[in-house]
């Protein structure tokens, strides 16, 4: 009985945590591609592919930790649905404070890419 309750953990924190990061990613990337045009200057090839990878080495991230912080410890475990809610909740909770966090990494290095190329275009020297 014990098992197939970690089992029902399992069921319902993998889509959480995958649905969790999908959500953050579209809407960061949505978003973000905006700064990597202006970070490249219009060479929408080359920001467009930047924020593609980008995107996709947040996926690897994410959702690498999230299958590592995936088990429910037998010992710890009681048995009891309100057991399973409360592993889960700190679970998802942990999560979504990473997620939040990878988030607000993300937009400091497109804050810093954009200062960086501003700072560089306005420094160039006049032909």
């Amino acid at each position: 009985m014990e098992t197939s309750k970690i089992f029902i953990g399992y069921i319902i924190y993998l889509p959480i945590a995958i649905t969790l990061t999908y959500f953050v990613s579209k809407t960061l990337f949505k978003n973000g591609k905006a700064f990597m045009i202006d970070i490249f200057k219009g060479k929408d090839n080359i920001a467009i592919a930047t924020n593609r990878l980008f995107e996709v080495g947040f996926y690897l991230l994410n959702i690498g930790w999230a299958l590592l912080i995936l088990k429910i410890d037998s010992h710890r475990f009681n048995n009891t649905y309100q057991n399973l809610i409360e592993i889960l909740s700190f679970k998802i909770g942990g999560f979504s404070i990473y997620l939040g966090l990878m988030l607000f990494l993300n937009m400091y290095l497109f804050f810093r890419g954009r200062k960086k190329s501003k700072l560089t275009t306005s420094i160039a020297p006049i032909a």
